[in-house]
């Protein structure tokens, strides 16, 4: 049985081209070495896994290598031989890590004195150079600084700061990259193909993004995943393999959010932490994935590094969610993500988090049937309502008149669209105006569908909807306009017509009125002071708040509120809630000691026992 070499020695570069993502590393050293600019001293920094030994290596190889082809070593010399079969003894490595003493440091500068026996140079390698100790690098100065003709060093590290500033002064500095993905991706594919194993874009991006800018790490993390795999990497075995969430994970929940549909998105994590992943990994690649889409709309595409099937994969969901909706979920993110590591219950932060976007995604889908019931509701009608240019002005406000109190007659939502053609189908002579209210009854379904999403209150924002449009203002005169508004009125009565009120809500919430000031002091204490004056009639909570500043927080929170409200007095629909600024509630508030013991014992008789208990003084 062959011996099995783990791809990241089988596959170590041996030359300067083959050397992946450090062109300018490499350009840098094959100049110095066709021109003869050879320095005494070099320090190799950066990040692990990306070829700073492996470039030491190389060059190494190369300034020894007695007929060079340009820059590259020719391989067929002795002195190249020597160096691939692991026996030359011009080029010394050393580990710093075992060998940080100042005694070690000795025995290097002995090894200096000594003249090459084949070739020019005497290389010495210092892997780890960092963790000389203080003794051992002032013991190297001098050295280093002036050494032979026939010695040159090499130092590599990946915690540059940790060295001396008087190592650094005299060394020619190299900052290695993180290697790209892309890079990464076509390294792994030329070694899948010299291998026979078969593999698809998105499981090469997933171990080339898993690896982090390191190439050592991606070359064992496809060996793992071929161990696991066989000869065809699957792209979700991949992700088991290596213990990261697919891809599909995110761009699923990214739609659910989205669409405003939060319970599938917690069901979609409910199942995200049933397969072993923590909250944090979670919300980290969730707001790295949002951050992503947003890159990936117009020229900042550039930003991400994807490659193939899925960058275009990117670019479609990108298209789809528009910029405030990824604004507002990368900040919720963010927040979360700050939040969870002190945070005791860290589920139930990522949930909450995920109700706030998908709340970003409902409101995205409102606006959007709004704009709908704003523009496309009255041009069916612009054709009939061009030939009653000629007619008399006077009756035209008739309908703005007859329906005004629509609003309140809510139980009757059939009767505002048949008023309409009543009005406009006894013209004579005009056949398109008899023809107009069937289409306007075929459009108008449109309207009625987004009245039924969750936050129907939104709807009356802009005071009137159907001139809220510059062009169609442009298109109509004042009477076409008011009989547009009028329309409006109509539709919004009907709007609040459709919504499910429960019919036993003021009994319920009346019944259940202590337990939701028990819940406000528990929960929310600050809007106690608004809460004490809770009226309810009907389906509508009516508070006071003493400053404008309380009633701006309770109505922020007024969703989360509704819906705990809601809960604790079973009450199956609808609820409002309405805050008024009341700043007497404030100056009511007792001052001296002996008027707060008494406001304190009418909100909690207990407190007279507890302190007869525990013989207490109000002080």
């Amino acid at each position: 049985m062959e011996n099995f070499i783990v791809s990241a020695r089988k596959y170590r570069p041996a030359t300067f081209a083959s050397v992946v993502g450090q062109k300018h590393i490499t350009s840098t050293l094959k100049n110095a070495i066709e021109r003869g600019q050879l320095a005494h001293a070099y320090l190799f920094c950066g990040p692990r896994g990306v070829g700073k030994t492996t470039c030491a290596r190389i060059f190494a190889k190369a300034i020894n290598c007695l007929n060079p082809n340009g820059a590259e070593a020719c391989n067929q010399c002795e002195s190249c031989r020597s160096f691939n079969e692991n026996r030359s003894l011009n080029i010394h490595e050393l580990d710093a890590a075992s060998n940080n003493s100042v005694d070690d440091i000795r025995n290097l500068i002995d090894q200096v004195r000594v003249m090459p026996q084949q070739g020019r140079y005497s290389v010495f390698i210092i892997d780890e150079v960092h963790m000389l100790s203080t003794q051992a690098f002032n013991a190297f100065l001098k050295t280093l600084e002036e050494p032979p003709a026939h010695a040159i060093f090499i130092l590599a590290t990946t915690e540059k700061h940790k060295i001396l500033p008087t190592i650094l002064s005299r060394c020619q500095i190299y900052d290695f990259n993180r290697i790209r993905v892309e890079d990464g991706v076509e390294y792994l594919r030329y070694i899948a193909s010299q291998e026979g194993v078969e593999a698809d874009d998105q499981a090469l991006n997933l171990i080339a993004r898993k690896a982090d800018g390191g190439m050592r790490d991606a070359l064992s993390m496809f060996d793992k995943a071929v161990s696991f795999c066989g000869s065809k990497l699957d792209y979700k075995q991949v992700a088991a393999t290596l213990n990261v969430l697919d891809y599909d994970t995110y761009f699923d929940i990214t739609d659910l959010l989205f669409a405003g549909r939060y319970i599938d998105a917690l069901v979609r994590f409910d199942d995200v932490l049933s397969r072993g992943f923590s909250a944090q990994t979670f919300i980290a690649g969730l707001n790295q994935h949002m951050r992503d889409l947003l890159m990936a709309r117009g020229a900042a595409i550039s930003l991400i590094e994807f490659t193939g099937t899925l960058l275009e994969r990117y670019r479609r969901q990108a298209e789809q969610c528009n910029e405030s909706f990824l604004f507002g979920a990368i900040s919720l993110l963010t927040e979360a993500d700050g939040r969870i590591r002190q945070s005791s219950n860290q589920r139930l932060l990522v949930e909450l988090g995920l109700m706030k976007i998908a709340g970003l995604g409902q409101k995205k889908n409102y606006d959007t049937d709004a704009l709908t019931l704003n523009v496309s509701a009255p041009l069916p009608e612009l054709n009939a309502a061009q030939p009653r240019n000629t007619a008399p002005a006077a009756p035209q406000p008739q309908p703005q008149t007859a329906q005004a109190p629509q609003p309140d007659t809510a139980p009757q939502q059939a009767q505002p669209r048949q008023a309409m053609p009543q009005q406009t189908a006894p013209q004579p002579g005009q056949q398109s105006a008899t023809t107009a209210p069937p289409q306007t009854d075929a459009v108008r379904p449109q309207p009625a569908a987004a009245v039924s999403q969750p936050k129907p209150q939104s709807a009356g924002r802009s005071g009137k909807p159907l001139v809220s449009g510059t062009s169609l203002a442009d298109l109509l005169g004042g009477d076409e306009q008011a009989e547009m508004q009028a329309e409006a009125a109509a539709v919004k009565s009907e709007s609040t017509a459709q919504l499910h009120v429960d019919p036993e809500a003021e009994s319920k919430l009346k019944a259940s009125a202590q337990g939701i000031l028990d819940y406000i002091g528990r929960s929310r204490p600050r809007f106690m002071a608004a809460f004490d004056s809770m009226r309810i009639g009907g389906n509508t909570i009516r508070i006071a708040a003493p400053t404008r500043t309380l009633a701006d927080d309770i109505m922020h929170s007024k969703t989360e509120l509704m819906m705990q409200i809601a809960a604790i007095a079973g009450v199956d629909g609808f609820i409002d809630l309405q805050v008024d600024i009341n700043e007497q509630i404030r100056a009511a508030k007792p001052i001296k000691l002996e008027d707060r013991l008494q406001h304190m014992i009418r909100k909690n008789p207990l407190i007279v026992e507890m302190r007869d208990a525990l013989d207490l003084e109000a002080e």
